[in-house]
């Protein structure tokens, strides 16, 4: 069987009596044409099977269509989804991507940008919370964080300030003695972490109803031997601490409510009732879970399918004959939901 030949820009001139550079036009910089010219050309490449040589527009243009991830691990399951979500944006808006996990290593994850920056991404979406974003505006492409500082940059968030309050008032609707948060963050952690408007609202509604409260925050490892250590010796000492008091505990991840679930029924063969627990995210595990437990849900996929499309916006407008560049980062914040399941409601 002969091999059919590949339609080049030439034949496309041909076909259509316009100059290469004509041609070159519509695939690079279709708004430099007239409307007309656009549909003449659109219509030769349906006429002539036109198939697309990406090796060979990469080479011509600069442009990949990729963008470059950076996240910090995939041990919290918050993570994991989020990066589904975001690839599953492909079959919206056609950019493909390139993966790190940064695991918190500063060097790593710079070395990671070079790596990036080499392949000619267009963009980059960044969950980390290694590199100030301050750096990260002078890296010269479009860049888009999700729940991390974002002084500098453009950035997609949950209100979390709303979650923390919602989580808190679930306790105090089930009349609980006494309210923990629990929060793997450093008790010094800045305040421009949106992660952080999870203590300001859990605190903020302790404050106004007079609800008994406590904090516990703890910077933990990554991994479930270290995480489940630790929370094994805080369940211990609240259970000591507030023995015969009705504890309501809201944990900053699904990750660790799950941890503390699993610890609990194993101790007890059951959740005990004077035990009641709200996490947050929302992700797959929450409702998993042996005892499916309540939880402040984050919209994953309408933060991922923001943050690509505001990347995206970014990106299109680069690629204009004159780019209007952002006055200043856009901030878009979406609201959760809550959710309530066994760990509160019995």
């Amino acid at each position: 069987m002969r091999h059919k030949k590949n339609v080049t820009f030439n034949d496309i001139a041909k076909y259509t009596h316009f100059s290469k550079t004509t041609i070159s036009r519509y695939f690079n910089n279709p708004d430099s044409l007239t409307l007309e010219n656009q549909e003449i050309i659109a219509k030769a490449l349906v006429d002539l099977d036109y198939k697309e040589n990406k090796v060979a527009r990469i080479l011509a243009n600069g442009k990949t269509e990729f963008i470059g991830i950076i996240i910090p691990n995939l041990f919290f399951h918050y993570y994991s989804e989020m990066l589904d979500q975001i690839l599953a944006t492909y079959e919206t808006f056609g950019y493909k991507f390139l993966v790190f996990i940064g695991n918190g290593q500063e060097v790593t994850e710079r070395n990671y940008i070079k790596e990036l920056l080499a392949y000619k991404i267009e963009g980059l979406i960044i969950l980390s919370h290694t590199i100030p974003s301050r750096e990260l505006s002078e890296l010269g492409i479009p860049i888009v964080t999700i729940e991390r500082e974002d002084r500098y940059v453009c950035s997609v968030n949950t209100d979390n300030y709303m979650g923390g309050y919602q989580a808190a008032s679930l306790l105090a609707r089930h009349r609980c003695d006494v309210i923990i948060h629990i929060n793997y963050i450093k008790a010094t952690v800045h305040s421009e972490i949106p992660a952080y408007g999870r203590i300001e609202g859990f605190l903020d509604c302790c404050k106004e109803h007079s609800i008994r409260h406590e904090m516990i925050l703890k910077e933990m490892d990554d991994t479930y031997e270290s995480t489940s250590r630790y929370l094994s010796d805080v369940l211990e000492n609240i259970a000591g601490k507030y023995q015969g008091l009705k504890k309501g505990l809201f944990v900053s991840n699904d990750t660790h409510a799950n941890v503390l679930v699993n610890l609990l029924v194993r101790r007890h063969g059951k959740l005990p009732d004077d035990f009641l627990l709200v996490g947050f995210d929302n992700s797959p595990i929450s409702r998993e879970a042996v005892i499916p437990i309540s939880t402040v849900g984050q919209q994953v996929d309408k933060i991922a399918s923001e943050a690509v499309s505001l990347l995206v916006e970014q990106m299109n407008e680069r690629k204009k004959r004159r780019p209007i560049p952002l006055e200043a980062p856009i901030h878009k914040v979406i609201p959760p939901i809550l959710f309530r399941r066994e760990t509160t409601e019995r």
